[in-house]
Parts: structure tokens; C-alpha cells; sequence
């Protein structure tokens, strides 16, 4: 249903500003006006499918706005406001605008402009809602700036808003508004959604063609097995021929012919190891080992850690040179970090600190830090550790686009393998058996020819 964002004046010459969902503006209008509130501008913010979550965070619904406004008779002014026909249409034809990586990069780069320029939250954000053509977002734009006008940081209404907000998104937020950085912060997750978006494009241009390839392959199979492997061999018996298809064919067609009978015991055996799987994982322990495998996995595996690591010293640097002491940092600086083995290191190392431990130790007996990064942190504690950080950052910045490089060059041929595997395995079931059939020999075989 859509939203609307309205000022109305009460009776007693109260002004009414809030955000609510109605069929249409004329409905709303005519609710408002039953209630006496006199309406002085309405303006379409959004519009709310089945799908979205049951209330925004700081909107309150419309019978609760009618009941502050003193409304006497909610009820009556509903059964007056009956869609037309013309309004039924409308609202069939409406439909939810979906807000895109490139819209949320949008708003970031403008916010992260305007608080360059010194703007307040209030007054930027005010600014980007009127110039912000996507309704969904505006909506949720509007959302988080009723937060911001009541006193609460922004971070709170975009936690509300997980599946808009990604999550080291948000906590970026977070520790820009903590620390008292969030022009720094606001920056750093232009880079983060850039890089996002720059990497997830470039994986696809990889992947996606490939996986297309083997799903056609897959199903050039399966329509081999079900339809052409039959009737070659159809045209085998038929001649009398003693010729015989390849005898890894005849070994797919009966494992296939076999599986075809027993099909919900694989089915089964596969959904069994699924939701073990999933179980698994879901219980501390298992999110741990999982979280740890991410990190030694080959391929992606130093990328992923370098990139988590780089971004929670991100954000340390951040707390640091606004004056926050190590341990608070590390406290604050955690939040941006969703991995269970990172987290616990850093919970290791905030011990550390409360028993006069070195706070870097844990990060060296991980055996997921390099002595590089490691050494560089001790040399700053020894020396400007907000200083030798920014180093850090720098250094690792270098390091994570060297990685990537390498999972670029890595990940085609780990994919053209797969695809070519399955690609020679079609030439050997289907190919070679059709190939037998158009040249013709096996017709030899089935004619008894005369003896001199």
C-alpha cells in the first residue's frame, strides 16, 4: 500500500506531520479531513508490497495518529472512504520500487559530500530526500530522519532495515556516529559498497556465463539419456546389428535408468545432509568451524580475512585518532566485523588488556595474521600507533588488490575446468554414440553378405 508523508493542522491550530500508509491521496485526504485535521501537503513516499516488514521503525499507524489528533470517530471516516474504480486500478497497477546497490551508493556519496560541507544530519538529509527519485528509499530516508529529529542515532532506524542495509554497512554507520567520524566512516562505506559492487560484477562476468554452460551441458544430458541414447540403441536392434554403444554410455543409461526408480532415496539423502549441515552450523560451535573454514579455504580464503581484518583496522584508526583509548576501541571498532573467529581474537585481545597483556598477542598466535601486520602493530605501540595504523591500512589496501588479482586469475580455470570436465563427459555419453549412428558402419554389421 503506499505511504504517504503528511502536515495537517488540528482544530486547536496544532501542526500534525507523520507518515502513514492509504489507498490514495484522496482517501487519505478525506480520513484527514473526517478527523478534523485540515491537510496542507501530502507527498507519496513509498510504497509498501506484502513482503516488507509489518510497520516502519518511527511511523506510527493511522489509527494511533487519529487517536493523538483527539478523532472522535475513526471508524465513521473510514466507511466513508470508498475506493472508485479508478483508485482500485491505480492501486493494482502500484508496485514497490526496489532499492539497488547503485541507489544506496548514491545516498552514500551525497551524504558523505553534504557532511564534508559541514552540513548537520537533519539538514542533509533533508536535502538528499528531496532530490531522491527512488519513493522506497525516500520513504526509508524519511523513516531514518524522524529517528535522527527525535534524538537517535541513525544506525538504530538502519538495523531496522537489514535487508537494505547491509550489515558491516550499518555498523560502519555505527562507529562513524560513536566515535564522532562519520564523515571518515561515510567515506569508507562509499569504498566498501564500490568495491562491493565492482567485485560481486566481476565475479559474475565469470561465473554466471559458465554456470549457464553447465546447466545446457546438464541438460543436453538429460535429454541424450531420455531421448537420443533410445533411439540409437532402437536402431541397433531393429538392424540386427552387432555393433554396441560406448560401454562408459551403456554404464550412464543404466546408473540413470537405476537412479530414475530409487530417485526420493538420493533426494532424501541430499535434504538429510542439508539440514544437518544447517543445523550445524546454526549452533555456536559450528558457526565457529565454519567461520574458520572461510578463512583457511583455498582460493578465497586470505582474501576473506584480509578484507575483515583491513576493515576493523579501519575503524580502530577511526576511534584512535578521536582520542578513544585502545580497549574502547576495540570495544567499538568489533561491531564491524561479523566473522566468529575474528570476533573471538578480539574479545582475546580486550582481555589482554584488563590483565596487562599485550592486546596484539592474540592476533599473532591466530596463524591468521602476517608477521608484516603483526610487526607494524608492535612498532606503533612502541612508537604513534594511530600513525603506524594508517601504514597498516595502506599496506594491507596494496595487499587485498594483490589477492584479488590472483582469485581473478585463479577462478576461470577452476571454472573452465568444472565446465570442461562435464563438457567431455557429454562428448563421451551422447556425442561419440551419435557420431557412431550418422556414419553408418553399424549398418555392415547387420547385413549377412555373401561368401566368394
Amino acid at each position: 500500500m503506499p505511504e504517504y508523508r503528511y502536515k495537517a493542522m488540528t482544530s486547536k491550530g496544532q501542526v500534525v506531520i507523520n507518515k502513514v500508509e492509504d489507498a490514495s491521496r484522496n482517501t487519505l485526504i478525506k480520513r484527514l479531513k473526517s478527523n478534523e485535521l485540515l491537510p496542507i501537503s501530502i507527498q507519496q513516499v513509498g510504497y509498501r508490497g506484502k513482503k516488507t516488514k509489518a510497520n516502519r521503525r518511527n511511523m506510527m499507524d493511522i489509527d494511533d495518529i487519529m487517536r493523538q489528533a483527539e478523532s472522535a470517530n475513526i471508524m465513521q471516516g473510514r466507511s466513508v472512504s470508498k475506493l472508485s474504480t479508478k483508485e482500485r486500478i491505480n492501486l493494482a497497477l502500484a508496485r514497490e520500487e526496489k532499492i539497488k546497490n547503485r541507489d544506496l551508493i548514491i545516498f552514500t556519496q551525497n551524504f558523505y559530500l553534504l557532511k564534508k560541507a559541514n552540513f548537520n544530519n537533519i539538514h542533509a538529509l533533508n536535502t538528499i530526500i528531496d532530490s531522491t527519485e527512488n519513493l522506497s528509499l525516500r520513504g526509508v530516508l524519511q523513516d531514518i530522519l524522524a529517528g535522527v529529529e527525535a534524538g537517535e542515532y541513525m544506525y538504530t532506524t538502519m538495523e531496522y532495515y537489514s535487508d537494505i542495509f547491509p550489515y558491516i554497512y550499518v555498523n560502519m554507520i555505527k562507529v562513524g556516529e560513536m566515535s564522532g567520524s562519520l564523515t571518515k566512516s561515510l567515506e569508507q562505506a562509499v569504498k566498501y559498497l564500490e568495491d562491493s559492487d565492482d567485485t560481486s560484477s566481476r565475479l559474475k562476468k565469470i561465473i554466471v556465463p559458465n554456470v549457464l554452460q553447465l546447466v545446457a551441458i546438464i541438460g543436453l544430458l538429460i535429454f541424450g539419456v531420455a531421448y537420443i541414447i533410445p533411439i540409437i540403441e532402437d536402431a541397433f536392434a531393429k538392424s540386427g546389428s552387432s555393433d554396441q554403444l560406448p560401454g562408459i554410455t551403456i554404464w550412464f543409461v543404466n546408473f540413470c535408468r537405476g537412479l530414475l526408480n530409487v530417485w526420493y532415496v538420493p533426494v532424501l539423502i541430499i535434504l538429510g545432509v542439508i539440514a544437518a549441515v544447517y543445523v550445524y552450523i546454526s549452533s555456536p560451535k559450528g558457526k565457529y568451524n565454519f567461520d574458520y573454514f572461510k578463512y583457511k579455504m583455498p582460493i578465497f580464503g586470505k582474501l576473506l580475512f584480509a578484507i575483515d581484518f583491513s576493515r576493523f583496522m579501519r575503524a580502530m584508526l577511526l576511534n584512535l585518532e578521536n582520542g578513544m583509548r585502545i580497549q574502547d576501541s576495540l570495544e567499538v571498532s568489533k561491531s564491524v566485523v561479523k566473522n566468529y573467529v575474528l570476533l573471538s581474537i578480539i574479545e582475546t585481545a580486550i582481555n589482554n588488556i584488563l590483565i596487562g597483556a599485550s592486546w596484539i598477542e592474540p592476533f599473532e598466535n591466530s596463524g591468521l595474521c602476517s608477521s608484516m601486520q603483526t610487526e607494524m602493530l608492535k612498532i606503533g605501540m612502541q612508537t604513534d600507533l594511530p600513525e603506524m595504523m594508517r601504514k597498516l591500512v595502506e599496506y594491507m589496501e596494496i595487499d587485498i588488490n594483490n589477492l584479488i588479482q590472483k582469485v581473478m586469475a585463479v577462478l576461470p580455470q577452476v571454472v573452465y575446468s568444472i565446465v570442461g570436465i562435464f563438457l567431455i563427459f557429454l562428448v563421451v555419453i551422447i556425442v561419440v554414440p551419435c557420431i557412431q549412428l550418422y556414419m553408418g558402419a553399424w549398418m555392415f554389421n547387420s547385413v549377412d553378405l555373401p561368401a566368394f
